[in-house]
């Protein structure tokens, strides 16, 4: 029997009555006598009201005890959806991220998985079992729990989907698939049948919610299709995988989620990059000017970096920003792209702090949060060339 990864976010757990859809969902695979394996993320806002509460107790909490608190979430959801598919009938296990095996390295807040023991998993699966996995955690060498980071959950599945040699991974949410552009933000965002893995890396890296960056990366390298689908919907999602569609465009991204940090009078720029990375801090970019640094960074690191730099005797000005990037294939060669993109920001010329392109990316940072009309009107423009 084949087996298949069917993965589901928050906002398809978030309740009962969702619980109920992801369970006939689940049944549908498993009446074509799949082995299933499920991978849940915690209900809802629950990771960010942990997060929350953490914090009312300590600005920098325990990275270590953070990772304990947070994986909490997933054992509900797996354990509520064991519970609801045993009383209709169907035999299923919930699994917490060390019982099924996950090896990570013990970087905490945002830990790789290095092994998958998948013993147990196919233990259950011989016994008949529908098996539903914690997303998001695994154990370290000391068995310390450990975390993945934000939206880890994708990386689970594909993971153990690429272990177990499954046939797709599919990962349920809320949406229909890949979309040319947000289409909580851009009415008239397509969605996009299928994406090579390159063109959804640089998706994701660039902020779009839709997959974990490291999970794509992780499909390519055990060549993996992925499937992203609606939980709530029965049409088609899209598949991510080594075929194209042949279009130049694939998406806009706009990320509000960016700081820019720069500090004046710094004595030794490159101890305090070293700094930054022994914090896991990823960096956007990092220039140096003699005493002067300016670099980018995630909104949510920013209580580690003011940290970092306190008592220092330095200027520090941050802010948040806006970065628009547009995603395609082959994008540098099309200079008609890029000089529809420079007219339309034509008078936010003055905003714009560095323009940045690649063989599959466009991206131009601004110095301060800018109006959502912007990604509409350039969606408009470039999304039918």
């Amino acid at each position: 029997m084949e087996t298949v990864v069917l993965k589901f976010g928050g906002s398809s757990v978030s309740d009962n009555i969702n619980l109920n859809i992801v369970a006939k969902k689940i049944i549908e695979f498993k009446e074509k006598e799949e082995n299933v394996i499920c991978v849940v993320s915690a209900q809802g806002k629950t990771t960010d009201n942990l997060i929350k509460e953490a914090k009312e107790l300590s600005a920098i909490p325990n990275e270590r005890e953070m990772d304990s608190l947070l994986s909490t979430g997933e054992q509900i959801s797996a354990s509520k959806l064991a519970i609801l598919l045993n009383r209709m009938g169907y035999k299923a296990i919930s699994l917490t991220g060390w019982q099924a095996g996950i090896i990570t390295n013990s970087d905490y807040q945002s830990s790789k998985v290095l092994d998958i023991n998948t013993d147990r998993i196919e233990r259950e699966l011989k016994e008949g079992n529908i098996v539903i996995v914690t997303g998001f955690q695994g154990v370290d060498s000391k068995l310390n729990i450990t975390t993945l980071g934000r939206g880890g959950s994708d990386t689970t599945a594909v993971a153990i989907a690429a272990a177990l040699h499954s046939k797709h991974c599919y990962i349920f949410s809320d949406v229909e698939g890949v979309y040319t552009a947000d289409p909580k933000k851009v009415k008239l965002a397509k969605k996009i049948n299928s994406i090579s893995y390159e063109e959804m890396s640089y998706i994701s890296g660039e902020g779009a919610k839709v997959l974990h960056d490291r999970c794509v990366e992780l499909a390519e390298k055990y060549n993996m299709p992925i499937i992203a689908a609606s939980t709530f919907s029965s049409n088609e999602g899209t598949e991510i995988c080594n075929n194209m569609e042949k279009t130049i465009i694939k998406s806009i991204i706009k990320n509000d989620n960016i700081l820019i940090v720069k500090i004046n009078k710094i004595n030794n720029p490159y101890m305090l990059l070293k700094k930054l990375n022994l914090e896991n801090i990823k960096i956007g970019s990092f220039n140096v000017d003699q005493t002067t640094v300016q670099f980018t960074a995630n909104k949510s690191d920013r209580a580690k970096i003011e940290k970092i730099l306190e008592n220092q005797n330095v200027e520090v000005n941050i802010n948040s920003v806006t970065k628009i990037s547009i995603v395609g294939s082959g994008i540098s060669n099309h200079m008609e792209i890029i000089n529809k993109i420079l007219d339309l920001f034509s008078t936010l010329q003055e905003d714009i702090v560095s323009i940045d392109n690649s063989a599959c990316k466009l991206s131009i940072l601004f110095n301060k949060i800018i109006d959502t009309k912007y990604l509409n009107e350039l969606h408009d423009q470039l999304i039918n060339i």
